[in-house]
């Protein structure tokens, strides 16, 4: 038996935290490679892996080697919108018909699924959210930093909602909507927010499913852009 560390080139896929794999070659038997992911975690594929002398390689490139930001939008006809984590069981989605969601790609399909029947879903850490206004028809959806003395790098007065992130997530539905698909006002938790808006229609830009973006990171974390667009 040989072990022998190899670089790993993962052509755009997400499989390894680690740059470098081990190979453990037995008599008679295929090669083991240790350190890898069952499936690509954007892509939700199970990447085909090629042992070179030098490197061990993913031939077929990930479709989404950038990362997916996902984009959807919002029509709000009565100029309220509730705001919390967890909008179900009134929207919901069916993850049996889609990739997992533990995938970049699956989560993405879950954004979708679930702006197709109203509700704007996004992803999220378990980490304290917020809808700010950043103009006369802009917002975004972010947790802000702290400085030494608790002072956030968002201003508190543009704060419109608080978001838990219990389900670690955000979902923005309208109002009325909601209410017409079953949603009682009287069993809101203390955590769900009424906001007025302009009516209209809202396009939400979702970033989480980029390459690069920390939920955890030190600085302010903007989850989603929304504007109103019509």
């Amino acid at each position: 038996m040989s072990i022998e560390t190899l670089p790993l080139k993962t052509n755009g896929h997400r499989i390894s935290r680690k740059n470098e794999v081990e190979v453990m070659r037995l008599d008679g038997l295929e090669p083991l490679i240790r350190g890898i992911a069952y499936s690509c975690a954007i892509c939700d594929e199970r990447p085909q892996l090629h042992i070179a002398e030098d490197a061990v390689q993913v031939p077929d490139p990930c479709l989404y080697p950038d990362g997916i930001t996902t984009k959807i939008t919002l029509s709000v006809p009565s100029g309220k919108i509730i705001v919390t984590d967890d909008l179900r069981p009134v929207y919901d989605w069916d993850g049996n018909t889609s990739a997992s969601y533990n995938s970049v790609l699956g989560r993405a399909q879950a954004v979708k699924a679930m702006a197709a029947i109203g509700c704007a879903y996004g992803p999220a850490g378990n980490c304290g959210l917020g809808l700010y206004r950043t103009g006369a028809d802009s917002y975004i959806i972010a947790s802000p930093a702290y400085d030494e003395d608790d002072t956030p790098s968002l201003p508190e007065d543009t704060c419109l909602a608080n978001i838990c992130t219990d389900l670690w997530a955000y979902s923005v539905a309208d109002f009325e909507h909601w209410q017409a698909r079953g949603g009682d006002p009287g069993k809101l938790c203390r955590s769900a927010t009424v906001v007025d808006v302009p009516p209209g229609t809202y396009r939400f830009v979702h970033h989480f499913g980029e390459r690069g973006f920390d939920a955890h990171a030190a600085e302010t974390v903007i989850f989603a852009h929304v504007e109103r667009i019509a």
